[in-house]
């Protein structure tokens, strides 16, 4: 019993609240930078978000407090090097982050989420570090630059990148060049080294890789599939906008 009180200690008990408060307060920054993801229906959302950055803020406090581990009754506790806590923290976080990351055919999926993860996990290491403003600012910071960016992304000057599958009919004899100038009249540039051509059911099949000179004038991938439906010698066809 003697041992145990050192656990309620009134200093020990101010540092529990503390670390309670600084625990709420990650968890709060957290979940603002995740509501952005989760109204963007991705899989990570709040939840994920919330507990990366508690968890991170939760191992950075801890750190803070050597003197009173175990109730501050063992004597002879080493001081914690923070800089190895956040090491530890930032590798950890690092795995989380390449789990989000899916590659599907051309298109890479998950970067900006694995980004902000790894942001937040940051955001968590300043808060527990007791730099709760910084932290504010810096959370602040992610959720405007992915809610922001992504908008401004759309409106300056791009180009957009398709990939496309074409089945054509037994015996048609597809010209590439043709096919590159039917591209070029629509605003794309189809490039030579992305062809594959494959035999399906005695059926020539191509993948090719066509790039939008001008987004913005370009012909959009919805009136782009209505002519490759009614195209001469199609018999199916597969369109998809590459997301990188």
């Amino acid at each position: 019993m003697t041992a145990l009180q050192h656990y309620w200690n009134g200093e020990v008990l101010s540092a529990n609240g503390s670390i309670v408060l600084t625990l709420l307060g990650a968890l709060a920054l957290g979940m603002l930078v995740g509501y952005e993801r989760a109204y963007r229906g991705r899989a990570a959302g709040m939840r994920t978000y919330g507990l990366v950055c508690m968890a991170s803020a939760a191992l950075t406090v801890v750190a803070g407090f050597p003197a009173l581990w175990y109730g501050g009754g063992v004597p002879g506790v080493a001081i914690v090097d923070p800089t190895r806590v956040v090491q530890g923290v930032v590798t950890g976080i690092g795995f989380l982050c390449a789990g989000v990351i899916v590659k599907d055919g051309l298109s890479v999926r998950g970067l900006a989420t694995a980004a902000s993860i790894w942001t937040v996990a940051a955001v968590g290491v300043l808060f527990g570090a007791g730099f709760q403003i910084a932290a504010l600012a810096f959370a602040t910071l992610c959720s405007l630059s992915m809610w922001l960016l992504h908008r401004l992304e759309h409106r300056l000057p791009g180009r957009s990148t398709l990939d496309l599958c074409l089945t054509f009919q037994r015996g048609f004899r597809p010209s590439l060049d043709e096919i590159a100038a039917i591209a070029q009249e629509r605003g794309y540039r189809v490039l030579p080294d992305s062809i594959s051509i494959t035999c399906a059911d005695d059926r020539p099949v191509w993948r090719l890789v066509a790039i939008a000179m001008e987004r913005s004038r370009a012909l959009s991938p919805t009136l782009l599939a209505v002519e490759l439906a009614d195209a001469e010698g199609m018999v199916e066809f597969s369109l998809t906008p590459v997301r990188n």
